[in-house]
């Protein structure tokens, strides 16, 4: 496939990182800035807590459009058309002091600084913010994003913000008119663009500013003991109210596109109008939902009612959790541990189906844009592109909850190579047998309960284990499957559906609700220890 035939495709596809970039394309018909610079991508991160999956998902969503704009432009990643900010809002005072943080006292005792001057403490880095960026750039490397990482605190202190600062200043009046009517008359009555840092104590004040000389980049306000104060706004003096803040962030670096959660739709507004009054123009973005629980409610870090990436790649793997946020950004999605294995299983359908696909279904596809995402790949072949798994996470998952509390990354690696050869373990099918036995220990066993057949499911069985008694332990799946669909439509068992048939095998001998191919499941457990499941069974009957 050549170079043309990718971009054709790309520019007509409907996959949403595409219909995402397009609107970049419509910017910069030529697919680059009118001075060449590289079209800028950004994601904005609050360092007052511990990165988690939210941040997770919008540097990879912002990641897969500016991998589908470079394919519309015909640009490869080392091309340099494209860059990626991964911005640290570490400039912000400290609000309140977050429960999961050990050492309260040392963040109570510095409420309302900026996070970048008050002390870590866990002890390992200069300040609170410094330990939490590291935290997110370990993070956003154990993904292999590729991405520039800025820090407020650093532009500000640097001096690298006062030109634009200047043009807040020189628009102050301009800015309040924008914001002062979607303000509450209380809050109208201290609210200012610009927060300055108090001289006396560090904090970040929320009252109101003058602004004496906006080329001096001077202000006047109040300090909390009652002195007035004229003071530069300038070299990390001040900084700016959040909307402002994010306006004056877009102007500043030239951001072209940025996306958020629907949470922030009034501040995209505010943002958008304070942008052009600065003289920019607003990035491009989309506006995505947010997740919620199994309950169907809003997930917050208060609630502790959401999934960390700790506890997903716990059980399932990097690709499903990729795979499970590609699918309709603007839809809500529940996220909880019953979503992953569903996610491992249809990621691997999806990147067995990619080779074979036409090229307008392969830029569909979750899998192409997931490979595609961090360094890319030429053409349409993705690493791994037609690569199956032997057997379903679901599959590893029944036979793990069989084998119950003896369950362990040992024996399911003992009846896969019984199953599938000595030396075929692939990584891939080693992350997903560690994954099993955690997910299986922790969500599976604890849930299952065996019943008793009713009399025709006993003689079903019965038939089912004579069929086992001659057949041996090297049966294919494909010939064990058809044997269990024959007994499942024999009217004598009075089943009305071979789902009947299924369901009592899942619920008399696995203990659950739902199960694998009953082939696939004998082949792999294997052909004897099958008959002392039924036996098992049948002794209840």
């Amino acid at each position: 496939m050549s170079m043309t035939d990718l971009i054709t495709a790309a520019r007509v596809s409907k996959a949403w990182p595409f219909q995402e970039a397009q609107r970049l394309l419509k910017r910069y018909p030529d697919g680059a800035k009118p001075d060449g610079s590289p079209v800028l991508f950004e994601t904005g991160y609050g360092p007052s807590g511990l990165p988690h999956i939210g941040t997770f998902q919008e540097v990879l969503r912002t990641t897969l459009v500016r991998r589908a704009f470079e394919a519309m432009i015909g640009a490869k990643p080392e091309d340099g058309k494209t860059r990626l900010v991964a911005f640290s809002d570490d400039m912000d005072g400290l609000r309140k002091v977050p429960d999961n943080i050990a050492n309260k006292d040392v963040l109570a005792a510095n409420l309302g600084k900026p996070l970048t001057r008050i002390p870590d403490p866990f002890g390992t880095h200069e300040s609170f913010a410094h330990h939490n960026n590291a935290m997110l750039r370990e993070f956003l490397d154990r993904f292999g994003f590729e991405y520039e990482f800025m820090s407020a605190s650093d532009r500000y202190n640097s001096g690298a913000f006062d030109d634009a600062l200047r043009q807040v200043l020189r628009k102050n009046g301009a800015i309040l008119d924008i914001m002062l009517p979607t303000l509450r008359e209380e809050r109208r009555k201290t609210y200012s663009p610009v927060l300055p840092i108090s001289p006396t104590t560090g904090a970040v004040l929320q009252v109101p500013v003058e602004v004496v000389d906006a080329e001096a980049g001077t202000i006047r306000f109040t300090d909390e003991d009652g002195s007035v104060v004229e003071q530069s706004a300038l070299g990390g003096m001040s900084k700016l109210q959040w909307k402002v803040d994010w306006a004056m962030r877009w102007y500043a670096l030239g951001v072209d596109y940025e996306m958020c959660g629907k949470d922030l739709t009034d501040s995209v507004t505010q943002s958008g109008k304070i942008v052009q009054v600065l003289g920019g123009k607003k990035p491009e973005g989309l506006i995505y939902e947010l997740f919620l629980d199994e309950k169907g409610e809003k997930i917050s870090k208060s609630k502790g009612n959401g999934l960390t990436i700790e506890e997903w790649l716990t059980y399932g793997s990097e690709e499903s959790l990729g795979f499970y946020i590609f699918p309709n950004p603007k839809s809500a999605k529940q996220l909880h541990v019953g979503v992953i294995p569903r996610a491992v299983d249809d990621y691997w359908q999806f990147r067995e189906r990619l080779s074979e696909q036409d090229l307008d279904k392969q830029l569909g596809n979750p899998v192409w844009h997931l490979a595609r995402a961090n360094g890319g790949f030429e053409g349409s072949e993705a690493p791994g592109a037609g690569e199956s798994l032997p057997v379903t996470y679901g599959l590893l998952l029944n036979l793990a909850s069989v084998l119950g509390a003896e369950a362990s990354e040992a024996s399911l690696r003992d009846y896969l190579e019984s199953y599938i050869g000595a030396g075929q373990i692939t990584p891939e099918l080693e992350v997903l047998i560690s994954t099993a036995v955690a997910y299986t220990r922790d969500y599976i066993v604890p849930t299952l309960d065996k019943r008793a057949p009713t009399t025709n499911e006993a003689e079903a069985l019965r038939t089912l284990d004579a069929y086992l008694a001659d057949a041996s332990e090297d049966t294919s799946a494909e010939d064990l499957q058809t044997q269990v669909y024959e007994i499942g439509k024999r009217e004598e068992y009075g089943f009305e559906s071979l789902r009947d048939w299924f369901k009592a095998l899942y619920q008399t001998l696995l203990g659950s609700e739902q199960g694998p191919r009953m082939g696939s499941f004998i082949a792999l457990y294997g052909v004897a220890n099958t008959r002392t499941l039924i036996a098992e069974a049948l002794a209840k009957a």
